[in-house]
C-alpha cells in the first residue's frame, strides 16, 4: 500500500475546511487526533503446530454522532497511518450521509493468501478476543473490508457472541444473510455510487443511457460497478482494468462475458474483441465517466492534465490526490469525492444494524429504495453547497460532514 500519507492528506482537507467553516481551534485540534487507538498482538496457532504473532489495530476516530463503524482489513502492508486516515474518512462518510454513527477502521498485518482456511479462522477469532472490550453493537461495529468477507464476519460474530454469552448478531455487519446480514449488501457500494453518478450526470447534461464509461479496478466494487452500469443504468462500458492491465472496445464490452473470461484466465486482458491497454492508458481515455474502483493516488499532478473524462467518480478511497483535485477543478472536470460516492456500503451496513436491532428482515427492493434516497439526498446537499460557494464537490462534502460532527461535539460539551 502507498497510503502512508493518507492521514496527512485527510488532515490537510480538515484544515482547509476548518478555515471555510471558521472552526474553533480546539475543535480542529480534536478532529486531527483519533479518540482511541487499540494495538494488539494476536497469537495464532498455525497448521504445522507453530505459533505466529500478528499485529492488529482498531482506530475509533470520533464517536460524537454515535457508535463507531468501519471495516477490518487483512493486508501484508497494512499501516497504522492507513487505518487512521480511513477511520477519519469513515467519520466524515457517516456524518455526510446523516447516519447516527461515528467512524472507525481496523486492520491486521497479514497475507490472507498465505493462510489456510483454519488459520484464517483462528486469526479472525483471535482479533475479536483481543478487541472484545472495545467492540459491541452500542460501541463499535466492524464490517468487511480489504481481504475480509461475510465468512470472516460470521466467525467474528460467533466469537463475540461466545465471549458475551449471548447471541450478538448486531456486533458485526456484512454477515451472511442467514446470520442476520442484509439483502443488497454485496453490491451496495457500487449501486450507491451509480445513484450519485446518475444525479451528477443530470447536472452535467450527460445522458447515462449510452454514456461511455471506463472502470479502473475489477474487484468486488469495480466488477459490480461495471455490471450495474451496463445492466441497470444503461451505460456503455468501453474499458475495464485490473491489476494486470485493461481492455478497451469503443463499441462497448459485455461485462458478464468479461467476468467469465476473468474467472477462467485470472485477468481481463486478452478478452476477445477488445484491445489490451495499460491501467495508465485507461485513465486517459476520451470517455464521459471514469470510475476509479482500485487503488489510491492513481490520478496525481503528473497525469491529471491528461484526463479526458467529463466526470471522475471515486468508488475507491482516495484515488485522486490533492494536487490532481485542484487541476481537475480548474479544467472543469467534475470529481465525485470518495466519501460521498462510496457511502453505499456503510449505509446498507447501518440498515443491517437496524434490522438486527428490530429483529426484522427487509426485502432487497426496500434496501435499494432506502439506499437511493440516502445517496441522492447526500449528493444534492453537496452539489447545492458547491454551487453556492463555487467550490469543488469534495470541499463542500467535507464542510457538511465536519459541521455535523463539530455540532455534535459542541452539544455534548466536548468543546
Amino acid at each position: 500500500m502507498t497510503e502512508g500519507n493518507l492521514f496527512d492528506m485527510v488532515k490537510k482537507h480538515l484544515s482547509s475546511s476548518s478555515a471555510c467553516l471558521a472552526m474553533d481551534a480546539n475543535a480542529e485540534a480534536m478532529l486531527k487526533i483519533p479518540r482511541r487507538e487499540v494495538h494488539a498482538s494476536i497469537p495464532v496457532r498455525m497448521d504445522d503446530g507453530s505459533t505466529r504473532v500478528f499485529q492488529g489495530f482498531r482506530v475509533q476516530y470520533n464517536d460524537a454522532l454515535g457508535p463507531t463503524k468501519g471495516g477490518i482489513r487483512f493486508h501484508p502492508d497494512e499501516t497504522i497511518d492507513t487505518i487512521r486516515g480511513l477511520a477519519a474518512l469513515m467519520t466524515w462518510k457517516c456524518a455526510l450521509h446523516n447516519l447516527p454513527l461515528g467512524g472507525a477502521k481496523g486492520g491486521v498485518i497479514c497475507n490472507p493468501k498465505e493462510l489456510s482456511v483454519h488459520e484464517l479462522e483462528r486469526l479472525s477469532r483471535g482479533y475479536v478476543q483481543e478487541m472484545f472490550p472495545f467492540l459491541g453493537p452500542d460501541r463499535d461495529i466492524p464490517a468487511p473490508d480489504v481481504y475480509t468477507n461475510p465468512t470472516v464476519m460470521a466467525w467474528m460474530t460467533d466469537e463475540y457472541s461466545k465471549i458475551a454469552g449471548k447471541p450478538a448478531f448486531g456486533s458485526f455487519t456484512g454477515k451472511p444473510v442467514a446470520l442476520g446480514g442484509s439483502e443488497g449488501r454485496s453490491d451496495a457500494t457500487a449501486r450507491g455510487g451509480w445513484f450519485v453518478v446518475r444525479e451528477a450526470a443530470k447536472d452535467l447534461g450527460i445522458d447515462i443511457a449510452g454514456a461511455g464509461v471506463a472502470v479502473q479496478g475489477f474487484g468486488n466494487v469495480g466488477s459490480f460497478g461495471a455490471l450495474l452500469g451496463q445492466e441497470v443504468f444503461g451505460a456503455k462500458i468501453v474499458a475495464v482494468s485490473d491489476s494486470c492491465g485493461g481492455v478497451y472496445n469503443p463499441k462497448g464490452l459485455s461485462i458478464r462475458d468479461l467476468m467469465v473470461h476473468k474467472a477462467a484466465t485470472g485477468a481481463v486482458q486478452h478478452f476477445p474483441g477488445a484491445k489490451n491497454i495499460t491501467n495508465e492508458e485507461l485513465l486517459e481515455l476520451p470517455v464521459d465517466i471514469l470510475i476509479l474502483a482500485a487503488l489510491e493516488n492513481v490520478i496525481n499532478r503528473r497525469n491529471a492534465p491528461n484526463i479526458r473524462a467529463r466526470m471522475v467518480a471515486e468508488f475507491a478511497n482516495d484515488p485522486v490526490n490533492n494536487e490532481a483535485d485542484e487541476i481537475l477543478f480548474e479544467r472543469s472536470i467534475t470529481v465525485l469525492p470518495d466519501f460521498l460516492t462510496n457511502g453505499g456500503g456503510v449505509i446498507v451496513s447501518y440498515f443491517e444494524m437496524v434490522q438486527n436491532f428490530s429483529l426484522d428482515r427487509w426485502e432487497e427492493e426496500t434496501v435499494h429504495r432506502k439506499l437511493e434516497k440516502k445517496m441522492v439526498d447526500a449528493y444534492r446537499a453537496v452539489y447545492d453547497l458547491a454551487e453556492k460557494n463555487n467550490t469543488p464537490l469534495r470541499e463542500a462534502a467535507y464542510s457538511i460532514a465536519i459541521a455535523r460532527v463539530v455540532g455534535a461535539m459542541k452539544m455534548r460539551g466536548w468543546i
